[in-house]
């Protein structure tokens, strides 16, 4: 016997389970593309801004206007925008008797200042990522109290990266500049690619020279910026209007 014709034969009941899984499957948004603010969730570019969980230590993708709620450095807050700014520091005494006093094993090292913590951490590139400097670091105090110009470093959102090199492998010369955290942070994941044996090798020292050498077309004289009260950065523009 033929079925009737005209009549829809049924596929399941509507609320069966099958055709609830169906229903949901259809109505699904589609994935997001490209990178979002992980504060609110707009669509951010591949070019954006970070803050600092103070707490975590660790950096949120951010929109514009969620980086700007976080500039303020005044304020109690558990995030801090990560400015944008370049200063290198031109005569800074980083001789091998200063290094070795720093006691650390490379010569490559990012320091700075943890709110937290209240002191001054150091960190250096190694195989395993970014490796923290357990050693007092008293040696560095001598030296910030020596070069006061050292104090426009900003807690936890800007570094001092110092780097020590020199010819025939004997490392005599130091670059210093201060660089927003999370430029260190990018410079030691793509180390942490590269890395190989106790000095990191050619490839990881060659991804050094080229990092380096961005910083110093980005970089302006220390000597060059005020030190006076209300120059908090974002965007390379100063909260009050004025330049950075």
């Amino acid at each position: 016997m033929s079925a009737p014709t005209g009549r829809t034969v049924p596929r399941g009941r509507a609320g069966s389970p099958a055709a609830t899984l169906l229903r949901v499957h259809r109505t699904r948004p589609a994935p997001a593309a490209g990178e979002r603010c992980e504060m609110c969730a707009a669509p951010i570019g591949e070019e954006h801004r970070h803050v600092v969980n103070l707490e975590s230590r660790g950096l949120m993708c951010g929109c514009r206007a969620c980086y700007l709620l976080f500039t303020d450095e005044d304020a109690h807050q558990r995030y801090r925008a990560v400015p944008d700014r370049y200063l290198r520091f031109d005569g800074l005494p980083l001789d091998a008797r200063t290094w070795d006093e720093l006691q650390i094993p490379v010569g490559l090292a990012f320091l700075f200042r943890n709110s937290t913590q209240e002191r001054t951490v150091a960190f250096y590139p190694g195989p395993a990522g970014a490796t923290e400097s357990e050693l007092p670091l008293d040696a560095w105090a001598t030296i910030v109290d020596a070069h006061p110009e050292l104090a426009v470093l900003r807690p936890d959102v800007e570094a001092l990266l110092v780097r020590r090199t020199g010819p025939g492998g004997r490392e005599t010369e130091a670059s210093c500049h201060l660089v927003p955290i999370d430029a260190c942070y990018e410079l030691v994941g793509r180390l942490r690619t590269l890395w190989r044996g106790f000095d990191g090798g050619q490839e990881a020292h060659a991804a050094m020279d080229a990092f380096f050498a961005h910083v110093r077309d980005r970089s302006r004289p220390a000597d060059a910026v005020p030190t006076a009260p209300g120059s908090n950065v974002a965007d390379g523009v100063s909260v009050e209007g004025g330049p950075s």
